[in-house]
């Protein structure tokens, strides 16, 4: 069984939900930067403090950063994890490498997402996110025609300031010329696994678990 996992694809291709999916049935812990780092200002640590005054300035956090936050987490969490938006950039996956290969293990897979362009933008214009979980589901994939509360939660759902044709592009962008660059560097390593990620997200978590662990039946 893989249990040392990373989801890569770009934005609104449904690593989200299949993090959740993973973690519910094989018992892994699905994180995120963005997660860790809530953590680390929850616990006013001083690499949270340092990492969310970035935010809160409106920059980016740089590679340097996010992977002091990374390296933390693996320190004090043993076992397997989906890592969902790490790595983003080849200097991330270089450092991940590396972290891995000083705790004596490495990566099992890299589960990539491959999702039109053209569908990604008809996802986000139809996504809606919870007000109360912070969770997001898409109309006609996730959510019934019409649906107004959270299937989760059931808190109201309502759409992100930020989900717009030019936000969308924005983050494209950003995928192509930063993220993208790791596909062929975990294809050479012999770790990636392609998805279809316009699939249903059953169909799409029924081919990871054939990837995860071939001995389980069918979902």
């Amino acid at each position: 069984m893989k249990t040392r996992i990373v989801l890569l694809g770009p934005p609104a291709s449904g690593k989200g939900t299949q993090a959740e999916k993973i973690k519910a049935l094989f018992s892994l812990q699905a994180v995120s930067p963005g997660a860790i780092l809530r953590e680390e200002l929850r616990l006013q640590t001083p690499l949270g403090i340092k990492a969310d005054r970035l935010t809160c300035n409106g920059s980016m956090v740089p590679d340097a950063t996010v992977i002091e936050l990374v390296a933390h987490w693996l320190s004090v969490h043993s076992g397997g994890f989906v890592f969902d938006g790490f790595p983003r950039t080849l200097v991330q996956g270089d450092a991940l490498g590396k972290m891995l290969f000083q705790q004596h293990t490495a990566l099992d897979i890299v589960l990539f997402f491959d999702v039109s362009e053209e569908t990604i933008f008809e996802r986000v214009m139809n996504r809606k996110t919870c007000g109360q979980c912070g969770r997001s589901f898409s109309a006609g994939l996730h959510l019934a025609s019409g649906q107004l509360t959270c299937p989760k939660c059931g808190g109201a759902l309502g759409r992100r300031s930020d989900d717009t044709p030019e936000a969308v592009e924005h983050r494209l962008r950003e995928y192509r010329e930063k993220t993208e660059p790791l596909i062929a560097y975990y294809r050479q390593r012999g770790l990636l696994w392609t998805l279809n990620g316009a699939e249903s997200p059953e169909d799409v978590f029924s081919e990871i678990v054939a990837a995860l662990d071939p001995s389980i039946d069918s979902l």
